[in-house]
């Protein structure tokens, strides 16, 4: 039961009470303490044995206290369990569609006791919704939309998600011994943006075949196991809470290699591979590269092992999707693709001066924490009323406050001063020009009418580009991976228009959206287009987590060169669209 963990269950109980129309200050209680327990770097399960630790978290009172720890020993909280008990697990999944908060859940379950999607996908069939309040014909296409793509959806996990619980289970998996190493294999390892399950591979004298069972019953007594599907003398799976499907697989050393390379994939990549080794006189295997005619093994151990016996480089993960990474790898041409240690800044971020949780020095000091050059603060505008956005007045008295807390820094790292502008619904930005002039970074980017047409949201973004202050483009698909498609839009002719003025795209690395994607990256890249990939941090600890999307970008092919904030400070300002 980790942080995170522990604040969707208070928040999921402050979403229930407003349904069950809850007094307000208890519903907020419950919002706030559940905002602690994400935000807080104290690991609540170990502090639960001490209530006065926990009171010491700004947002816990006692009672929120004492809600922690039901939760720490049982996994669960007993208001939440009496709330699904009256009303069904269904309303949490209805909250899951784009749109859908407490309120119009609890009319929902007034009006037609609608209590699931399944529920909810048959009233509207039935034209049951009709005449209830804020239920016209848009909002109800809304909700049918949003139904088709939460189902496309379902059963598949955030990478950021699937990662977390690798660790989590990797931690435990190491703590017995005999076992070595444990690797995630599949979607998780290639940096797929989203998985279907978790593949964990182990060795070590414990996953030896004579010497497995003590280690699989190790792995069964995992504590976050809901449910066990399948239990053998080298392999354990079984389903995590949130409904995650995982694999592990205990393997001799002997053939971890090819073991690796064979639940790595991708399919298509694996069929391509097998067939070359069929045309070589090989078969290749889980267990082994091997020759047709006596069945001996070429080479098992290691993939570098196992790709140097059919002519190939070893390549990353990233790559394995049948894309053309086999005839490069044969033609010993791979790309040698972006590092983390390639990152010199990161230009998109947000401060306690709209929706953010650090100020600007906070910002600044974590970011060089993380070995970075500069950064560049990018609050939003005044079009975002619900993130307290900047007018011009507010927006010219934050530069004034970046530019200070940059001389303050004293060279350690440069400070940018910038903003994410809005484009308004026809491509007008909701900031005069004169005061975005005054900036050395403006990302403009889409929030708000997302339903328009291909032809319109095209124009409309085009519109915005042709502004001579805008350097960047932001989150340029506008998607929630899992919870909202991205919006139409002829992304070619963006690209390609954007190429010509000299605006940067960004890759926006945070894991609910990794915007753009990789196909959209490598379209990019053919387009001549710059590509800026930054974190969208709204709190300090999350600027060091690019990996999510440096593995996009790794999948998209892209090197260092590929990528503008690899450059040195002054050299990145001056690779950006010149300032109007």
């Amino acid at each position: 039961m980790d942080n995170p963990t522990m604040a969707r269950l208070l928040s999921q109980t402050a979403d229930l009470l407003e349904i069950d129309g809850g007094d307000n200050f208890r519903i907020r209680s419950y919002r706030r303490a559940a905002e602690a327990a994400e935000q807080t770097t104290v690991d609540l399960m170990a502090a639960a044995a001490e209530t006065a630790r926990l009171l010491e978290i700004p947002g816990i009172g006692k009672s929120m206290a004492a809600n922690l720890q039901a939760i720490a020993a049982t996994g669960t909280l007993p208001l939440r369990d009496e709330l699904l008990a009256k009303y069904g697990a269904g309303l949490l999944e209805l909250l899951n569609l784009p749109g859908m908060g407490p309120k119009t859940v609890a009319l929902l379950w007034d009006a037609a006791r609608i209590a699931s999607i399944d529920q909810l996908a048959e009233a509207i069939e039935a034209g049951r919704l009709a005449g209830l309040p804020r239920m016209g014909d848009k909002q109800i296409d809304k909700l049918r939309k949003g139904i088709d793509d939460y189902r496309r959806s379902a059963g598949r996990y955030r990478i950021d998600v699937a990662e977390e619980a690798a660790q989590r289970i990797s931690a435990y998996l190491l703590a017995f011994p005999g076992i070595d190493k444990v690797t995630p294999a599949g979607s998780l390892r290639r940096g797929r943006e989203t998985a279907g399950d978790l593949d964990l591979l182990l060795t070590g004298p414990a996953c030896a075949p004579e010497n497995t069972g003590a280690a699989v019953e190790h792995v069964a007594a995992y504590p976050g196991i809901h449910d066990i599907i399948a239990k053998g003398e080298n392999k354990v799976s079984f389903h995590l809470a949130n409904g995650l499907q995982v694999d592990v697989r205990l393997l001799p050393s002997a053939s971890y290699g090819a073991a690796l390379q064979y639940f790595t994939g991708s399919k298509a990549h694996n069929v391509s591979l097998r067939q070359r080794a069929l045309k070589m006189g090989y078969t290749l295997s889980e267990w082994a590269l091997a020759r047709l005619d006596d069945e001996s093994t070429v080479a098992a151990a290691t993939e570098e092992e196992i790709y140097a016996a059919l002519g190939m480089d070893w390549m990353p993960a990233e790559l394995r999707e049948n894309l053309g990474e086999i005839e490069a790898a044969a033609r010993h041409a791979l790309p040698k693709l972006i590092e983390k240690a390639d990152l010199r800044g990161d230009v998109h971020m947000h401060t306690t001066a709209t929706d953010g949780h650090n100020t600007i020095r906070e910002m600044a000091e974590a970011a060089l924490a993380c070995g970075y050059h500069y950064i560049a603060i990018t609050d939003h505008s005044k079009n975002l009323a619900m993130t307290n956005g900047l007018d011009e007045k507010r927006a010219l008295e934050h530069v004034q406050r970046i530019r200070e807390v940059d001389q303050q820094m004293q060279g350690r790292i440069r400070v940018f001063t910038g903003i994410e502008v809005d484009i308004l619904a026809d491509g007008a930005l909701d900031l005069d020009d004169e005061v975005l002039a005054q900036m050395d970074v403006v990302i403009a980017s889409v929030h708000t009418r997302l339903e328009q047409s291909r032809e319109e949201m095209t124009a409309r973004v085009l519109r915005a580009i042709e502004n001579p202050n805008v350097r960047i483009l932001g989150h340029p698909t506008g998607r929630l991976l899992l919870r909202r498609e991205p919006f139409a839009m002829d992304m070619g002719n963006v690209l390609r228009r954007a190429s010509e003025l000299g605006v940067a795209v960004e890759h926006n690395a945070a894991p609910e959206r990794l915007d753009l994607n990789d196909r959209n990256l490598r379209l990019a890249k053919e387009s001549g287009c710059r590509i800026v990939m930054n974190s969208d941090s709204h709190d300090a600890r999350n600027l060091g987590k690019m990996d999510y999307g440096l593995r996009q970008l790794r999948r998209a092919w892209l090197g260092h060169q590929d990528v503008l904030n690899t450059l040195g400070a002054e050299e990145f300002l001056a690779a950006l669209r010149p300032r109007a």
